[in-house]
């Protein structure tokens, strides 16, 4: 109980502080093959690229401990792209739909016709097309693109960004913001328990209370001595608490496991699922509306390749094929300290286009989504894992096996003693 406790004199506090398990950000991309066809109405054909492999470090800074049992600090990031894990490279071309404008045209929906024509030609001046042909490299990181100044000249404030967009462009070298977790002190069944994130006990982005919530842990550790039912955290990269599920025990490298898993109802929507209706305004079930804490961007998120999701979605375009196997999300727990052993997050970011009014996307009358694709992992190896199972398995199973030992001398200690006293009467 001491060790898991989050205390500078703990075996687990310096990785805690500086996390040693390799963690690995994959990302693919979805080409569009057929941008000409998909101008003149046709169903799109996409290809999936990659992955684009990213080694991600994560330490923590600002720690301070507080006198009612919590402690609280910022966690950065930082990615460095591996080449001999990628299937391809940053300066590779991929033909996508133009982000920024397509995102710009249905966040101005409900602008005044006004703006939206004065947008219209602006567009036209700009040369802005409907489909980019741009290197891994740029759409991740960001590329110039004059469009940028021109949306800020007229509607300042729409977007909160200068300079260079790119759908990373912030992620590298950030923070997740302010955590403040308990640090199981006084109550172990608390330690890792989130008490506040920015200072917020709740968030306000979504429609109800319930799912405001900012319940279970910082997604890293959680209490020990664990129950096979559920396991929860709060990602501030989704704006929201997630609960994923208990699917069955097992071993990763020996090391006892609890598997959990994302339930379907996870991005389900209102209508199929109740409780989700305060994360509405929902289209089909299997994608989330995330808008509302994207600076009401038309992002959306949902489990690769529309898994466990309406079948409408797989079918609005072609090239999509999912599977448990390749697409569900898991965490693998060690159940008696509540450290992961082996994780695999997977998520799909998926911007919403259509045509507006006054000209503004060139998609004619159909809707679709940009589709990113992207699985966070890591795995307990090397020195570390080691450790683990001398702490975890090779010990406690010696100290198992003492006890039978010292049990059977016992009872032979006992036998000799009952046949002594019977010889000596």
């Amino acid at each position: 109980l001491q060790n898991v406790r989050i205390d500078p004199s703990s075996i687990s506090f310096r990785m805690w502080k500086d996390i040693p398990v390799p963690f690995y950000l994959s990302v693919h991309f979805f080409e569009v093959v057929n941008p000409k066809e998909v101008l003149q109405g046709a169903k799109p054909v996409l290809n999936q690229r990659g992955p684009y492999v990213y080694r991600e470090l994560r330490y923590k800074t600002n720690i301070t401990f507080h006198d009612n049992d919590t402690v609280s600090f910022l966690e950065y990031r930082q990615l460095f792209f591996q080449p001999d894990m990628s299937n391809g490279n940053e300066e590779e071309y991929i033909v996508v739909p133009n982000i920024l404008m397509m995102g710009a045209a249905v966040m101005m929906e409900n602008l005044p016709n006004f703006v939206k024509l004065l947008l219209s030609g602006a567009l036209a001046g700009l040369k802005q097309e409907a489909f980019m042909n741009r290197t891994v490299g740029e759409i991740m990181w960001g590329y110039e693109d004059p469009l940028i100044d021109t949306i800020n000249m007229l509607v300042p404030g729409l977007i909160p960004f200068k300079g260079k967009f790119g759908l990373f462009v912030e992620f590298n070298n950030s923070n997740s913001g302010l955590f403040t977790v308990n640090t199981g002190m006084k109550n172990i069944s608390r330690v890792h328990m989130v008490d506040s994130w920015n200072g917020l006990k709740k968030v306000n982005y979504w429609r109800s209370s319930e799912c405001n919530m900012i319940n279970g842990t910082a997604g890293e550790l959680w209490p020990p001595f664990m129950s096979p039912t559920s396991l929860e955290f709060y990602s501030p990269d989704a704006c929201r608490s997630m609960t994923l599920v208990y699917e069955q025990s097992g071993k990763f490298k020996d090391i006892p496991i609890y598997r959990f898993v994302a339930p379907k109802t996870l991005f389900a929507n209102g209508t199929d699922y109740p409780p989700n209706e305060g994360f509405c305004p929902c289209m089909q079930s299997g994608i989330q509306n995330v808008s509302t804490c994207r600076l009401n961007a038309p992002m959306f998120i949902s489990h690769p390749h529309f898994y466990n999701a309406d079948p409408a979605l797989v079918n609005a375009v072609e090239g999509l094929h999912p599977s448990k196997d390749q697409h569900a999300l898991f965490l693998d727990v060690h159940p008696m300290t509540g450290i992961p052993m082996n994780c695999s997050i997977k998520l799909q970011l998926n911007l919403y286009i259509k045509q507006v009014s006054a000209g503004l996307s060139a998609l004619g009358e159909r809707e679709m989504l940009l589709i990113t694709l992207l699985f966070f992992c890591g795995s307990v190896e090397g020195s570390v894992l080691k450790q683990f199972y001398t702490n975890l398995v090779l010990i406690p199973s010696l100290l198992d096996y003492l006890q039978y030992i010292f049990l059977g001398l016992s009872v032979l200690l006992i036998i000799s003693a009952a046949v002594l006293m019977v010889m000596s009467q």
